[in-house]
């Protein structure tokens, strides 16, 4: 069983918003990424990272909010094999299954429970009830059986009870394959919530059905001041914003070998920061002076614990102030600092790269 998870590991994805981070997973047979709608809600552009924190952007092209199903088109090559799943969807009490996903938005985890019930009856719909622990984040990815067959996709809509988890069943997700051959073009569409017919033009009703739409299922999450200002110096560093969004008004990406991450403090601190490097064993004092000589102003130098990070903060009110072009520049220019100053520590002054490096 461990290689079987081992395998599917590369089928999993996390899903990244300025809204916060879900799962979804890959459907190879289809090209397709599926996800949970609550997990996308407000957004046609997201990014998604496989569990190597390689990201990429991904188009919303299906939107079904009555079934919490979304459908996801990447450009880019996937390569993960193919997950099993079949129209019967057959499971029972006391089944064993796997939670695949990233809970809270952490690394790629798996964990372990039984079915407590395969038809549990919420709000007019059937789930499959588990005790798997599943958490706000784990929303959008793959329950699987221990064949490794694919046999729900986890919702995390209802967190009132303890040790219980639910998933949407496999059939509901086989019952939605047939509008991918309708919707050839794959721009974003929405289902109507009565005759499941797509959309793909804004309506207050449903030319099918003439069901009354909610027009907000076209409409997406504005970003804060704050983020049309960090997206902006993004953008002038070379940097697609979608790809950088980690939540509200949080951003993290990899320059080159640095993490950085960009973020909101305190209320009133924008902050952008990346882990660089560890300290070395021998010629201590060396590096302490040259960290504190302030050598790369307007970045600063600093330690926590054994780590040397390069970070750079502004009260948000001087980003709407006569500073503002300044700090952009200056916000957009730190990544590519950031990923010079860790290999130069590591040459002049014998540093390793941190845990968080990405060593290309």
């Amino acid at each position: 069983m461990s290689d079987i998870l081992h395998n599917l590991a590369s089928t999993v994805f996390k899903v990244n918003t300025s809204a916060g981070s879900g799962s979804s997973f890959y459907l190879k047979d289809k090209n397709i990424l599926v996800t949970n709608f609550h997990v996308i809600e407000g957004f046609k552009n997201v990014s998604v990272e496989d569990h190597q924190k390689n990201r990429y952007r991904a188009d919303v092209i299906i939107a079904d909010k009555n079934k919490d199903i979304a459908f996801l088109k990447v450009k880019a090559q996937i390569d993960a094999p193919q997950i099993n799943y079949d129209a019967a969807g057959v499971i029972k009490n006391l089944d064993q299954v796997y939670v695949l996903g990233f809970p809270f938005g952490m690394p790629y985890t798996v964990t372990e429970g039984i079915v407590s019930s395969p038809n549990q009856m919420m709000d007019g719909r059937n789930y499959i009830q588990t005790d798997a622990a599943v958490n706000p984040g784990n929303s959008g990815g793959p329950v699987v059986d221990a064949a490794g067959r694919l046999v729900g996709m986890t919702t995390a809509k209802f967190t009132e009870a303890d040790n219980m988890g639910f998933a949407i069943p496999v059939t509901d997700l086989i019952s939605e394959f047939n509008l991918l051959e309708q919707h050839a073009e794959g721009d974003y569409a929405v289902t109507c919530g009565s005759c499941n017919a797509l959309l793909i033009e804004e309506s207050e009703y449903c030319g099918t059905c003439g069901n009354q739409m909610d027009l907000n299922l076209w409409s997406e999450t504005q970003l804060t001041n704050v983020g049309v200002f960090v997206e902006d110096a993004l953008q002038s560093a070379g940097i697609d914003p979608i790809l950088a969004r980690t939540g509200y008004e949080f951003w993290s990406f990899y320059q080159g070998s640095s993490l950085m991450r960009i973020f909101v403090y305190d209320k009133n601190y924008l902050f952008a920061t990346s882990p660089l490097n560890t300290l070395p064993t021998t010629n201590l004092d060396v590096l302490f002076k040259y960290l504190l000589s302030n050598p790369i102003a307007p970045y600063k130098l600093g330690l926590n614990d054994n780590m040397v990070f390069i970070s750079y903060r502004v009260h948000l009110s001087d980003i709407f102030s006569g500073e503002r072009d300044r700090i952009k520049k200056e916000l957009s220019l730190m990544p590519q600092k950031a990923d010079d100053m860790d290999d130069f520590l590591v040459k002049e002054y014998g540093c390793q790269y941190s845990n968080f490096s990405k060593i290309q």
